[in-house]
């Protein structure tokens, strides 16, 4: 990546994940939760001009954050993830929730291994040891429960509110938000390009046809994209430009 470019980075895992705590009791895996650690977090650090990266929950959540103290937010990378808006119940999310719900002892690494096809065995060990036995697991299992399917789910409210405040502020120029995706993603793929045009002043948006859902395994290139992205102002081979009449 530039040379010239020093930041620092903040890179949590929500708790029951990573080299977090994992919580014993089911009922601290709520959505209010998570989001207020995070924001305690971002005050705690007395963090600005953040460059927002999310993936999955990390963007179930995160995409909930600017409008609490947009002054803080510069830039957004959005890998593959929604607003969790309770708009319905898709067949193939249903599925998810019943498939984990099914298997409380699940294995990290398995599952990681089926999703991510190119990950080593070194690799899918070290997404297996922060989980010793099922009583780690509470996060793994629960999360699932979490997604916002129905409108009167925790999380609901602050994510249409924060979709309307994607749609209508000015805080965020075009040039300001990246959107890399996995289109094939049977879940999430199909949201991307709608979730890329809510933005007021569009984004910039490119496929990375070789990733699987967790996108963030393909870090190095989407991390260039979305350098090259904000230094030329979207002007780089394989990004497109979305704009809020493209939905």
């Amino acid at each position: 990546l530039k040379q010239n470019l020093s930041r620092r980075v903040v890179a949590p895992d929500f708790f029951g994940f990573g080299r977090s705590d994992k919580p014993r009791q089911d009922s601290t895996y709520n959505f209010d939760f998570h989001r207020n650690v995070v924001l305690h977090l971002i005050e705690s650090l007395q963090l600005t001009n953040i460059t927002l990266v999310v993936q999955d929950w990390g963007g179930l959540v995160g995409l909930t954050l600017p409008i609490t103290d947009p002054s803080r937010f510069g830039r957004l990378i959005i890998m593959n993830t929604t607003i969790g808006a309770g708009a319905g119940k898709s067949q193939k999310v249903l599925d998810w929730i019943v498939y984990i719900s099914s298997i409380p002892d699940l294995d990290v690494a398995d599952l990681m291994g089926k999703l991510g096809h190119h990950l080593s065995e070194d690799e899918k060990r070290a997404y297996r040891a922060p989980f010793p036995d099922d009583t780690y697991k509470g996060g793994v299992r629960h999360f699932p429960q979490m997604i916002m399917i129905e409108e009167d789910m925790p999380g609901v409210e602050v994510s249409r509110d924060s979709r309307s405040f994607f749609e209508t502020t000015d805080t965020f120029g075009k040039e300001a938000i990246f959107v890399a995706c996995r289109v094939q993603d049977p879940i999430l793929g199909p949201h991307m390009k709608s979730l890329a045009c809510m933005f007021k002043h569009g984004c910039y948006y490119a496929e990375i046809e070789e990733a699987s859902h967790f996108v963030q395994e393909w870090g190095d290139q989407v991390a260039k994209l979305a350098i090259d992205v904000f230094e030329m102002h979207g002007n780089v081979a394989g990004v497109q430009e979305m704009k809020p009449k493209d939905m």
